[in-house]
C-alpha cells in the first residue's frame, strides 16, 4: 500500500485535534487585561500541547519521508499514536481548568507518555516493514532520544504526586529535546 492516504488522514487529524484543543479556552469575563490572569492555567496547558502536537506532526512528517509503503501493522500503529494524541485536548482542558495539580497533571503526563510509546512502536513497524538495512532504520539508530523521552515521562508522572510543578517542568523539558525538528531522517536521504 501507498502511504498518501495514511498521511492525509494524519494530518487531518492532528489538524482537528488543534482545533479542538483551541475550543477548551474560553473568553474571559470582563474587559480588563487582568481578567486574563485566571486563564494563565488554561494557555499555559494550551500552549505546551500545541507544541507537542506541532513536534509529533512535524516528526511524523519527517518519519514518512523515508518510508515507500505502508502495511496493515503501520496503519493501526498509526492509528494507535493519533487515539492517544486525540486524548491531549481532554488532559489539557482539565489541566488547565484546575491548575497544576497532582491528579490533572499526573493523566496529562500519562496520556503524554502513551503517545510517545505509540510513537515509539509506529517507528518499530515501518522499521520491520522496509528492513533494517533502510535509510530509516539507519537514521533511527538506537533512538537514544526516544527513549529518554519515555524516561522523562514515567519520571514526570511520579513526581507528580510529589510536585504538579516540577513534573510540569520535566514535560516542557521533554518538549524543549524535540522543539528542533529531528533531522536524523534528512541527514539520512541526503546520503
Amino acid at each position: 500500500m501507498t502511504k498518501g492516504r495514511l498521511e492525509a488522514f494524519s494530518d487531518g487529524v492532528i489538524a482537528i485535534i488543534i482545533t479542538v484543543m483551541v475550543l477548551g479556552l474560553h473568553v474571559p469575563r470582563g474587559s480588563e487585561m487582568k481578567d486574563l490572569l485566571p486563564l494563565l492555567p488554561a494557555f499555559a496547558s494550551y500552549l505546551l500541547s500545541f507544541v507537542f502536537l506541532g513536534i509529533y506532526w512535524n516528526n511524523h512528517h519527517h518519519l514518512f519521508q523515508a518510508v515507500e509503503r505502508v502495511n496493515g501493522t503501520v496503519l493501526w500503529a498509526n492509528l494507535h499514536l493519533l487515539f492517544w494524541l486525540s486524548l491531549v485536548p481532554f488532559a489539557t482542558s482539565w489541566l488547565g481548568q484546575n491548575g497544576f495539580v497532582t491528579g490533572p497533571m499526573a493523566l496529562y503526563g500519562l496520556i503524554l507518555f502513551l503517545a510517545a510509546a505509540a510513537y515509539f512502536l509506529l517507528v518499530r513497524a515501518l522499521i520491520a516493514r522496509h528492513g533494517s538495512a533502510s535509510p530509516l532504520a539507519r537514521a533511527i539508530g538506537r533512538d537514544a532520544k526516544g527513549t529518554l523521552s519515555l524516561v522523562v515521562y514515567l519520571a514526570a508522572i511520579g513526581v507528580s504526586f510529589l510536585s504538579p510543578v516540577a513534573a510540569w517542568a520535566l514535560y516542557v523539558l521533554v518538549a524543549l529535546v524535540w522543539f528542533v525538528p529531528d533531522r536524523r531522517i534528512e541527514k539520512a536521504l541526503a546520503r
